[in-house]
C-alpha cells in the first residue's frame, strides 16, 4: 500500500453531503472483532478472541473502500467470492507505543483491541496488519467470518446505561456518532457527568471545522457508573474499582491517562450508536490521552479540560501528531527517511503530501526561529522545528496550534484543513 497520503481535496467543490451504502453485501448490524496484540521487541502475534453483533451499523457508509490515512494499521473486510473490498479503516494503538518503551526490550505483554466493521451478509476474509514506527510489519493476520456463524455472540440486546442526546443532527446511521462515556462517576453522581459531557461537547463544537460542520454529528451522553468515585493514580498510590478500569502513569508516563479494558468498554456501548468514544474521567489530576481510532480519555474537572479533550480529540478522530517536544525520548517516533502520515508534522521526506502548496512563495525554510511570531500565532504557515516529541529532524507548520499548547486559542489552519478533509470523507461521497 501506498504510504502517499490520498488527497481528496479536488473533488471538495463537487461533493455533495451524500450518504449511500454498497447496496447487497453489508446488512443493518455491526460486527464487532475483538483481537489482542502481544509480543515484545523481537516479535508480535495478532490473535481474535471473539466475534460479536450488535443491532444497527452507525460507522461509515461511503469510501468504505479506501483509506484517507495510512494508521499504524489497517483492518480490511474483503468479499470471499469476490475478493473485493468491503470495508476498510485503519488505526493506531496503545500496544505500537508501548513497543518503544524499554519495558518492551525484556518483557512480553498483551493488550485489548476492538474493531467495529459494518455485519456482511455473505462469508468475508478479514486482513489485519499492525506496523511499527519504521513503516516495517510488525505482525498481520488473516481469518474468514462466516456471518451465519453460530458462536458469533449477540450483544446490546438486553438493558442499555441510561444516556442522553446532547447533539442530534440526522439519523444515526448518517451522522458521525459521538459517545461520550462517563469514568468514574458513580450512580449519585450522573447529573455532574451530563455536566461536564455537554462541556466536552462545547468545547469541541466550538472549533473550527467542527463548528461549520456541526450538522453531520451526533452527540451522546452515556451514564456507565462506577462502584468508586474518581480514577486510579498510581503514582499516589490510588486504585479505584471504575467502569473501564482507566489510569494514569501508561508506561510510567505520570499525565498519561489510558484505559487497557476495551472489551468492557465497548460492552457498555453495545447497543448505543457510536462510532467514536470520549472518556471522561472524574478526577482534576491533569491528563489525558488519545488513540487514533480507538479513543479520547481526559479529566473533567481540571483547570484545562477543555482545551484538553478538543486536542485528545484531534489525535482519537483525525490522527494528528503530538506537536510539542522534549529532548530525551527512550526511541524515536519518526525517521528521517520515512514521511509521517499525521497531517501536521512531516520529516521533508516527501514534503509534497503535506502542507508544501500552503506556504508563501518566498517563504526560507525550515524557520527554525520565532522571530516575529507571538506565542498565540497559527495562522502563519511555514516549517517549525520541533514536533512529534522530537526537537530535531521533525517540523511542524504553524508556531503554536492546539495540538501543541493548551494556551492555543485553535487547530491551526493545516489541522483545520486535516479535520475538514476527514469529516468530508466519513459524510460525502468522493469521486475516484
Amino acid at each position: 500500500m501506498s504510504k502517499r497520503f490520498i488527497s481528496f481535496i479536488s473533488c471538495f467543490l463537487t461533493a455533495a453531503h451524500f450518504f449511500a451504502q454498497t447496496p447487497g453485501t453489508i446488512a443493518d448490524s455491526t460486527l464487532r472483532l475483538d483481537y489482542t496484540f502481544s509480543g515484545n521487541t523481537n516479535e508480535t502475534i495478532i490473535a481474535l478472541h471473539e466475534a460479536r453483533t450488535t443491532p444497527g451499523w452507525y460507522g461509515r457508509n461511503v469510501n468504505t473502500d479506501t483509506l484517507l490515512l495510512r494508521g499504524n494499521g489497517r483492518i480490511v473486510m474483503r468479499d470471499a467470492a469476490t475478493d473485493s473490498i468491503c470495508y476498510c479503516q485503519s488505526f493506531s494503538t496503545l500496544y505500537q507505543e508501548w513497543l518503544t518503551t524499554e519495558e518492551a526490550t525484556r518483557t512480553t505483554r498483551a493488550f485489548e483491541n476492538v474493531f467495529l466493521l459494518p455485519m456482511p451478509r455473505n462469508a468475508v476474509v478479514i486482513e489485519l496488519e499492525l506496523n511499527n514506527f519504521k513503516g516495517g510489519t510488525l505482525a498481520t493476520l488473516r481469518h474468514s467470518i462466516d456471518p451465519r456463524d453460530i458462536l458469533i455472540r449477540p450483544a446490546g440486546t438486553g438493558p442499555l446505561p441510561p444516556h442522553r442526546y446532547l447533539l442530534y443532527s440526522d439519523r444515526p446511521e448518517r451522522a458521525i456518532d459521538i459517545a461520550i462515556v462517563a469514568e468514574g462517576y458513580t450512580a449519585d453522581e450522573m447529573e455532574a457527568f451530563y455536566a461536564h459531557a455537554r462541556t466536552a461537547m462545547d468545547a469541541l463544537m466550538g472549533h473550527e471545522p467542527f463548528k461549520t460542520l456541526r450538522d453531520r454529528f451526533n452527540v451522546v451522553a452515556v451514564a456507565t457508573p462506577s462502584a468508586e468515585s474518581g480514577v486510579s493514580i498510581p503514582h499516589k498510590g490510588l486504585w479505584k474499582q471504575t467502569a473501564v478500569h482507566s489510569h494514569f502513569d501508561t508506561f510510567y508516563s505520570e499525565r498519561y491517562l489510558t484505559t487497557l479494558h476495551l472489551g468492557e468498554l465497548h460492552d457498555w456501548l453495545a447497543g448505543i450508536p457510536y462510532e467514536h468514544i470520549i472518556i471522561l474521567a472524574n478526577t482534576d489530576n491533569y491528563g489525558g490521552g488519545g488513540i487514533f481510532n480507538s479513543y479520547t480519555l481526559t479529566t473533567a474537572r481540571h483547570a484545562s479540560f477543555e482545551p484538553v479533550v478538543v486536542h485528545e480529540f484531534g489525535h482519537s478522530f483525525a490522527g494528528l501528531a503530538d506537536e510539542y517536544f522534549y529532548d530525551d525520548q527512550y526511541e524515536e517516533f519518526y525517521y528521517p527517511d520515512i514521511e509521517p502520515w499525521e497531517q501536521n508534522i512531516t520529516t521533508l521526506c516527501d514534503f509534497s503530501t503535506k502542507w508544501e502548496d500552503l506556504l508563501p512563495r518566498k517563504c526560507v525554510l525550515p524557520r527554525k526561529d520565532r522571530t516575529n511570531v507571538s506565542d498565540g500565532e497559527t495562522e502563519t504557515v511555514g516549517l517549525y522545528e520541533g514536533a512529534g516529541y522530537q526537537s530535531r529532524g521533525v517540523y511542524r507548520p504553524c508556531w503554536n496550534c492546539r495540538m501543541r499548547t493548551n494556551e492555543a486559542p485553535v487547530f491551526c489552519f493545516v489541522c483545520r484543513r486535516a479535520i475538514d478533509r476527514l469529516i468530508r470523507y466519513y459524510t460525502e461521497v468522493l469521486p475516484r
